[in-house]
């Protein structure tokens, strides 16, 4: 489902290259701070070059590659990047008509400022898929209408052996059918728009508008966004992080499984300083009826934190779930 490489450019190419090192370094749950400390690398070098500042170089993704152990995932990028740059240095034009320079994309609006007063996840999963809902009251602080709110989705169904999860991924890609997203803004379904499409990643903007009309967010003003998609657990790994990019206010995680299974759940935060460590609260686990739940709440998250939540099901085996996997 990606791109065939004979038809991307270098910007596209390095983009792609950026959303897998990003994908890559959420998976493994490290800070850009950790990762370019772990490579030898200025701490602001992995920030740049996410963003587009910077264009990456053979070293760079090697040795990203290896610090994130990503199964080649990464380098491959990098080879996409290069044939692009060959392919584009070949047919290029003379100095008498030169490209026009590509004009920086900007995340939401000049002058804007959005701010998470809260951010509530719910990932409900009934033995076969996952269902996760998110829900944001999202402020905007800022000077101008913000019209359009980016998020992602990112699967790993096997997170310690990345080799494996690639060539799975590779032959049975996440699709948008079978995620079946669903966005919606003041009880009005979101448009929504493709940023990045890859096999286990997702990049999309969820714009403030359908075919009824427009319903930016103007300064001043907050709303709630919420939206919704599914994954098979043959496509997702027992676990969830949540990253927070934007200043966020209350953060909240609960994940719901069948009490059958005998769920057990643990997790652990990462911010831009520190490495990995359990979280400072527990879960809190409350029963009803045929269904276990599983709360975790933080207030003023640092930016650029993550929370990852990981499980395990007593009651099956991960042989049974290898061998149930496309049952």
């Amino acid at each position: 489902m990606d791109t065939q490489d004979e038809e991307i450019t270098v910007e596209q190419a390095a983009e792609n290259f950026a959303a897998e090192l990003a994908r890559w370094r959420e998976v493994r749950g490290m800070s850009k701070r950790a990762l370019a400390r772990a490579m030898g690398f200025d701490p602001s070098y992995v920030s740049h070059l996410e963003s587009g500042r910077h264009k990456p170089s053979e070293e760079f993704a090697r040795l990203a590659d290896e610090a994130l152990n990503a199964g080649k995932a990464i380098w491959r990028r990098w080879r996409d990047y290069e044939q692009a740059k060959a392919r584009e240095a070949k047919a290029r034009r003379p100095p008498s008509a030169p490209l026009a320079p590509r004009r920086p994309e900007q995340p939401y609006a000049t002058g804007s400022a959005l701010v998470v007063e809260h951010d509530a996840a719910q990932l409900h999963y009934d033995g076969r898929s996952y269902r996760l809902t998110m829900r944001r009251l999202l402020r905007n602080t800022g000077d101008d209408p913000v019209t359009r709110y980016l998020i992602r989705i990112s699967v790993d169904r096997y997170p310690g052996d990345p080799e494996r999860s690639n060539a799975h991924y590779r032959a049975h890609p996440l699709t948008w059918d079978e995620l079946d997203l669903t966005p919606t803004c003041r009880g009005e379904t979101m448009r929504w728009q493709a940023k990045h499409d890859r096999d286990a990643f997702k990049e999309v903007w969820l714009l403030f508008d359908n075919e009824h009309g427009r319903f930016p967010l103007y300064p001043g003003e907050s709303v709630w966004i919420e939206y919704a998609y599914t994954v098979g657990d043959n496509k997702w790994g027992n676990w969830f992080q949540r990253a927070v990019r934007l200043p966020t206010e209350q953060l909240e995680v609960q994940l719901v499984f069948p009490a059958t299974l005998d769920p057990v759940v643990w997790g652990t935060e990462t911010s831009m300083t520190a490495e990995a460590s359990p979280l400072r609260t527990p879960p809190v686990r409350s029963d009803d009826g045929d269904l276990r739940q599983f709360t975790w709440i933080t207030t003023a998250p640092a930016l650029h934190a993550r929370y990852r939540l990981e499980w395990r099901f007593r009651a099956r085996t991960e042989r049974d779930m290898d061998q149930e996997e496309f049952r």
